[in-house]
């Protein structure tokens, strides 16, 4: 039976009650507040949702990572970024790259990242805890991604690209940035054929949340200076 959680109560039910079918849903209701989101994460799980449904919050099973050590960037790649094609920033533009990230996609007229959702990350952002990364060309942001960094693990969210290449040459530098500053592991949330080319992969639920425990708490030496 699927939890459905009070405003008043910032607790969710254990991970090992998330559904199967559909993989991961575990909880319904509650609000997007910033106390509710940090929780939400610390526990193990994220929001995703439609318009017109309330929200709901989800911890797959298996669970998409990368480790930043085991980031792969094809030889192509690896040229066009030596190249200095684009200029890659932190934290610069965080409001300009999440409404970025909710336009239309090709292949998805709706987007789940609603304006309650992005007015909910920019208060994270505000509280050191969201971070963007911009992709520049010609002075234009051509792409980009946003997620949180909480310890030594980075929870990815969404990212975006107007031009070949853009979000890959983002993703690149932030990996690359992440194992730099001691981050140990990257949230990627659910399987994409995109993500898996760079090396994420499946790990079991249980070991996710066993990851959650030991790095969470850790400090790093980020430095997310625009």
């Amino acid at each position: 039976m699927l939890t459905w959680l009070q405003r008043d109560d910032l607790s969710f039910p254990p991970l090992e009650k998330a559904m199967h079918e559909p993989n991961g849903l575990l909880a319904a209701g509650g609000d997007l507040s910033p106390e509710r989101l940090l929780a939400a994460y610390r526990h193990g799980c994220f929001p995703w949702y439609q318009d017109g449904q309330p929200v709901l919050w989800w911890s797959p099973d298996p669970r998409t990572v990368l480790y930043p050590e085991e980031l792969h960037v094809s030889r192509s790649l690896r040229k066009k970024l030596r190249q200095g094609t684009f200029n890659v920033t932190f934290d610069r533009a965080f409001r300009d790259v999440i409404e970025g990230c909710a336009g239309p996609r090709s292949y998805n007229d709706g987007t789940w990242i609603t304006t309650p959702m992005q007015n909910a990350y920019v208060k994270l952002h505000q509280l050191g805890i969201a971070h963007s990364v911009e992709v520049w060309q010609d002075e234009q942001l051509v792409g980009g991604l946003y997620g949180l960094a909480m310890g030594r693990l980075f929870f990815g969210e969404s990212m975006f690209s107007h031009t070949t290449d853009a979000s890959k040459a983002g993703f690149v530098t932030l990996v690359e940035r992440l194992r730099d500053w001691g981050f140990k592991m990257i949230d990627c949330q659910m399987p994409t054929q995109h993500l898996a080319s760079f090396g994420a992969r499946a790990i079991a639920r249980q070991a996710f949340a066993e990851t959650l425990a030991k790095y969470l708490d850790e400090p790093s030496s980020a430095r997310w200076e625009p």
